[in-house]
């Protein structure tokens, strides 16, 4: 059966399934699902199924060609109520917001408004006059929000594709809820324009998708600057590459782990750092104090001021008609002055810089996504409390400008799945997914709640695409070592991990610290096979790279294993006088584990 995005565009494309079919079943799945709190408005059947007739005699190129997809209903849809789980603040728009757009020109077919924590304000998808979305797991466990919706008809394979968004959370807690992937971009890199605030500068549209393959083939669709977002950032997309070898991932010190006396979660995270162990990441503990001290600015601070200038006037005609838990946080958006919101900026700024210290030690995060699970009935009976707990690990990622993936990682033993987060410096998406779809796949969890197994892992060209240059890095610009960031700040991704021909010598130039290696050309069969990776990046990346390569290093032509060229980092002659040579040891890492 085609479930995912890929399955589905594939099935379409050689005439196995047509999106007329697609969209049907999606329609009968809903129905047989029986939840009149999934979604808040479904766009009629019989209009829908006349756009993907449409679309399959035309879009058959398109990335999403026939593929369904659900929208969180704070996001702009033209010709569906935006409501914001507010029947007082609904409207109709006129036209699409931007993300969803763009997905529909790609070949997507809309087919409903999804519900969520009123005014994207909650992390447990309960606060909706809409009802409470069951969780397909357990319908006793809350389903995550704010984005409840549109990651349980994702989960129960309503669609295959659905939009959220994320503030302080909403686009992974109900991913980790719900056994799927949540891909929270970096800030600004896919289009607010048409979603209605809830934090303005902070507010980011969300992917949910049964595999991180999927959540990548929506990003790629929707990202890119928009003139009608003055959030919006040219960021540079890339793509996800091999995952490479002793990727440094961060992962708390032990202390500072919250589980809230939950071991079952405690244990699942314990195993999913292992299966990372496993895969060929390095583990290093980090203290995380600061980005708990930053999460402290989210709701204590100033940035609830945002959500109270979103609502300012439905707040003071009508403050009934918005639910009393979201009515008593946002009212506290009313408090802080102008001195409090620019001390709180100064302390951000701060933060920050730690953040950059803590993330020039590692590659990326992994933290859990949740620390724990709670009941409808837990929440209800402590609304407040029990939200802010489970954004221990999430509320403080987009006031630092971190982009996140939330993976599934284990289904607990009483049958309610557990997942965990990865996390990086804003314009690192690609090299998230590049390490989160190894992860998913090794788990080999189902998709979903729909019990069906993972397809196998897309294999990944090792060859670069037409717009972009492959270069060889030797040195310590390979994955896991020190410089690797310039790499990956340029939008590189990883191609193989593979080795010269046996034509180099490698040396250990003089003078650092820090050392530096230096690779020069011998006879053909006179020298050593050297250890490197081959990287792919635009072309004025590559240049921005190579202005910045400093004496005695060049980048020069370098023959492969295989016989191929590429292009590469090389060491003038003169400067090996003096040099340890180190081909012994074939290559650069095995070198500097020895010393």
């Amino acid at each position: 059966m085609a479930e995912t995005v890929d399955a589905i565009v594939a099935a379409h494309r050689a005439g196995r399934l047509t999106p007329r079919e697609t969209v049907a079943r999606s329609y009968a799945r809903l129905r047989a699902y029986d939840d009149p709190a999934l979604f808040i408005s479904v766009r009629d059947e019989a209009e829908a199924l006349a756009e993907a007739d449409a679309i399959a005699k035309t879009h058959a190129d398109r990335p999403l060609f026939g593929v369904p997809v659900a929208i969180k209903d704070n996001i702009d849809a033209g010709g569906l109520p935006t409501t914001v789980a507010c029947p007082a603040f609904s409207h109709k728009p006129a036209h699409d917001s931007t993300a969803v757009a763009r997905l529909r020109a790609a070949g997507a077919i809309v087919i409903g408004k999804t519900n969520l924590d009123q005014f994207a304000t909650g992390l447990v998808g309960v606060r909706s006059p809409y009802g409470v979305p069951r969780n397909p797991f357990d319908p006793a466990v809350i389903p995550g929000g704010s984005s409840s919706g549109s990651a349980v008809a994702v989960a129960a394979g309503i669609v295959p594709l659905a939009l959220g968004t994320d503030t302080a959370g909403s686009g992974r807690v109900p991913a980790g809820l719900n056994n799927i992937v949540g891909l929270k971009p970096s800030l600004g890199l896919v289009s607010t324009a048409g979603v209605v605030p809830a934090c303005r500068t902070l507010d980011c549209v969300s992917v949910f998708a049964l595999t991180t393959d999927d959540a990548w083939t929506a990003l790629a669709v929707m990202a890119g600057s928009d003139k009608a977002d003055p959030y919006s950032r040219p960021r540079p997309l890339g793509a996800p590459g091999a995952m490479g070898q002793s990727i440094r991932l961060g992962v708390p010190i032990a202390s500072q782990r919250l589980f809230f006396g939950d071991q079952v979660a405690a244990g699942i995270y314990m195993k999913a750092i292992e299966r990372f162990a496993a895969l060929g990441a390095t583990i290093i503990e980090t203290d995380i104090e600061p980005l708990y001290e930053t999460a402290r600015l989210l709701y204590e601070g100033p940035w609830v001021a945002e959500r109270y200038l979103a609502i300012k006037s439905l707040l003071a005609s009508s403050p009934d008609a918005i639910h009393p838990v979201t009515r008593k946080i946002i009212l506290d958006g009313a408090r802080p002055t102008a001195a409090d919101t620019f001390a709180a900026y100064y302390e951000l700024e701060e933060l920050r810089r730690v953040r950059d210290a803590i993330f020039g030690g590692i590659d990326a995060l992994l933290l859990p996504t949740a620390p724990t699970v709670y009941t409808v009935q837990q929440v209800l009976a402590d609304p407040i409390g029990l939200n802010s707990r489970l954004g221990t690990y999430t509320n403080f990622v987009n006031l630092l400008d971190l982009c996140g993936l939330a993976l599934p990682a284990a289904m607990r033993g009483d049958g309610v799945p557990s997942g965990v987060t990865l996390l990086a410096p804003g314009g690192h998406d690609a090299f998230l997914a590049s390490i989160g779809r190894v992860f998913h796949a090794d788990t080999a969890l189902p998709l979903g709640a729909l019990k069906l197994a993972q397809p196998p892992l897309a294999p990944l060209s090792r060859a670069p695409a037409p717009n972009e240059i492959a270069l060889a890095v030797v040195g310590a610009h390979l994955s896991g070592l020190p410089l690797n960031h310039e790499l990956r700040n340029l939008g590189a991704r990883l191609l193989q991990a593979t080795s010269t021909a046996p034509d180099y010598k490698l040396f250990a130039l003089p003078g650092g610290p820090p050392r530096r290696p230096g690779m020069l050309r011998v006879a053909a069969g006179q020298g050593s096979a050297i250890e490197l990776e081959t990287w792919a990046m635009s072309a004025e990346a590559f240049g921005r790279f190579v202005a910045n390569v400093p004496p005695p290093l060049s980048i020069g032509t370098l023959k492969l294993a295989d016989g191929s060229a590429v292009k590469g980092f090389l060491v003038e002659a003169e400067a090996i006088t003096g040099a340890q040579d180190i081909s012994g040891f074939g290559g650069w890492r095995a070198y500097m584990a020895k010393a």
